[in-house]
């Protein structure tokens, strides 16, 4: 370990903006050199994501020289603030500086989570000769289906808050005391009751120039403005060490591209070696309490330990014996342990039987009043044939009392909660396996094939599987949301495909599981107004009730498909 030494440095960007870093060094001998880890944030160097990672002063006491910077228009250094508009340019001057500073040996890595991660990505697009590894953690690829929308539908709970954030943060910055305080208590309690909830007029008023506008606008996915967000990286071949959380909103962007550079099958397959890790955490913080359970001493995050061994491996070129070990690491709810894998397993839409357990909803037509109207059957044991009419069970979504969001990767607080209550509701219909005869260890994606209909011009469908305990109590374990346009409806023989975010658990022996489906999951998203238009322009007194006709049975097999491992 080495004692580690605080010194504020400048750097000027190609354009002649200063940007100011908090650079932490180790002392070392006259002519030892040091390679440099770098994190780009947003919110104040001071922080330097503290609040998933240990201090910089750990890092630099491994070895390495650690900056940590404002990026522009951001904490101290100058410019304007436009979000991720200008991370390419400024993020491949900066790693340029940083190999350069006294005592780097001209090696960089980047690490952190979040905004953090995608600076990363958005340095790495130019290829700087001097960046030689990264860590990004807990990031979208595809702004668009990866953190703004999800299935369609604007993830407004997140959103809006984050938007809060950054603009409270430039008040801040200005030293605005008004907007400051009226941003951050607009933040602690989402103004999401107004004419149209995804337009505070609080956003409009103080923080007009928010990229939050932009998003809301762009509701319907306009190619060219979300294109221009996704970090191009062709021809970037680095050693990533890719870092997620179960109850992570953006888990499917840090899948994404995890995917896109590790699949042999893709594009931007680099031959670097890529590496995974998804912890048992939300968004943050990273520790063995998630939500309402505890998952053990081993979900306490190992993180900080292995992107050490990483640079170590990249940066330093000592063997620390990461290359030996399988690249793929998730940890295993219900047994709470991590495990290993070659690949990332149960691909998406993969029917194999002997890796998947395929259920069959079925239902007495009562499914949303009574836990016993709806059940979840094994595919092996459905009947075949039957009954050629298909069961029906019909929820009704009010928007003046929409089915609350709890928990899960879409809400806040992330994780695990007791979900029997809102089970409860009769705008939410339920299918329940019986008690598991042996245990089930399911890892990967989970996909949802479900026959409905609905006389409205769009509908949107929330799923939510659940682990239901011995003791009837229920904890729910991944979700998944799907906005249905007029454009999107199916003939009433079709079945919409909805993907649940991945997930990794062991269910024991006497505990079941459970799927919830409801028309909305409010404030996380947006209630859909039921008109045909985007609840991002519609305003509340417009909204319509939404009666939404769910088919089960052999004339309608909608099933859900369990990848096991």
């Amino acid at each position: 370990m080495y004692h580690v030494t605080l010194e504020m440095l400048s750097m000027t960007t190609r354009d002649g903006v200063r940007l100011d870093a908090d650079v932490y060094r180790p002392e070392g001998t006259e002519s030892e050199r040091f390679p440099v880890l770098l994190m780009r944030q947003p919110y104040g160097r001071a922080i330097a994501s503290t609040v998933v990672y240990a201090h910089p002063r750990w890092y630099a006491a491994q070895g390495y020289i650690v900056v940590i910077q404002d990026v522009r228009g951001r904490g101290s250094s100058e410019g304007e603030f436009r979000l991720f508009a200008t991370e390419v340019d400024d993020g491949e001057d900066t790693v340029n500086w940083a190999a350069s500073l006294p005592g780097s040996n001209g090696a960089v890595g980047m690490y952190g989570f979040s905004y953090q991660g995608m600076t990363q990505l958005y340095a790495a697009a130019r290829r700087p000769a001097a960046l030689k590894a990264l860590c990004p953690a807990m990031l979208a690829y595809d702004l668009y289906n990866d953190w703004a929308y999800e299935g369609g539908a604007f993830c407004l709970q997140a959103g809006m808050a984050w938007a809060l954030q950054l603009a409270a943060e430039t008040a801040r910055l200005d030293g605005d005391v008004d907007a400051y305080g009226e941003l951050a208590a607009a933040a602690r309690n989402l103004p999401i009751q107004g004419d149209i909830p995804s337009q505070p007029g609080v956003l409009a008023r103080l923080a007009p120039d928010s990229f939050y506008h932009d998003w809301v606008e762009k509701c319907k996915g306009d190619e060219a403005y979300w294109q221009g967000l996704v970090p191009n990286l062709t021809d970037v071949d680095l050693p990533m060490l890719h870092i997620g959380g179960w109850f992570d909103p953006y888990l499917r962007g840090s899948l994404n591209l995890f995917h896109r550079v590790a699949s042999d099958s893709s594009p931007l397959r680099m031959q670097s070696p890529q590496h995974l890790s998804v912890g048992p955490w939300g968004h943050l913080p990273w520790n063995r309490r998630v939500g309402a359970l505890d998952f053990g001493s081993e979900a306490a995050s190992p993180m900080d330990r292995l992107q050490i061994r990483w640079f170590n491996q990249f940066l330093k070129g000592i063997d620390t014996e990461l290359l030996a070990e399988q690249p793929v690491q998730l940890f295993e709810m219900g047994r709470n342990r991590w495990r290993g894998f070659d690949a990332w397993p149960g691909l998406l839409n993969q029917s194999n039987s002997d890796a998947a357990a395929i259920y069959r909803l079925e239902s007495n037509g009562l499914a949303a009043m009574r836990e016993d109207g709806g059940k979840l059957t094994p595919v092996a044991e459905a009947k075949v044939g039957g009954d050629p009419t298909a069961m029906e069970d019909v929820i009704v979504h009010d928007p003046w009392r929409p089915v609350p969001s709890l928990g899960g990767h879409s809400a806040f607080p992330n994780g695990p909660f007791e979900r029997g209550a809102i089970d409860g509701r009769s705008d939410v219909v339920t299918y329940t396996t019986e008690p598991l005869e042996e245990e089930m260890a399911i890892a990967g994606d989970i996909t949802l094939s479900i026959h409905c209909d609905s006389e409205a011009p769009s509908f949107d469908l929330c799923a939510v599987l659940s682990e239901v305990y011995a003791d009837g109590r229920v904890f729910n374990v991944s979700q998944g949301y799907l906005r249905v346009t007029e454009a999107d409806k199916l003939a009433v023989d079709d079945a919409y495909r909805l993907a649940l975010q991945s997930t990794c658990i062991r269910i024991p022996q006497g505990h079941g599981l459970r799927l919830s489906i409801s028309a909305s999951c409010f404030p996380a998203y947006a209630v859909n107004p039921g008109t045909g238009q985007h609840p991002n322009v519609t305003a509340q007194i417009e909204n319509q009730v939404i009666t939404l006709r769910i088919l089960t049975g052999a004339a309608a097999p909608s099933s859900l498909v369990l990848p096991l491992a």
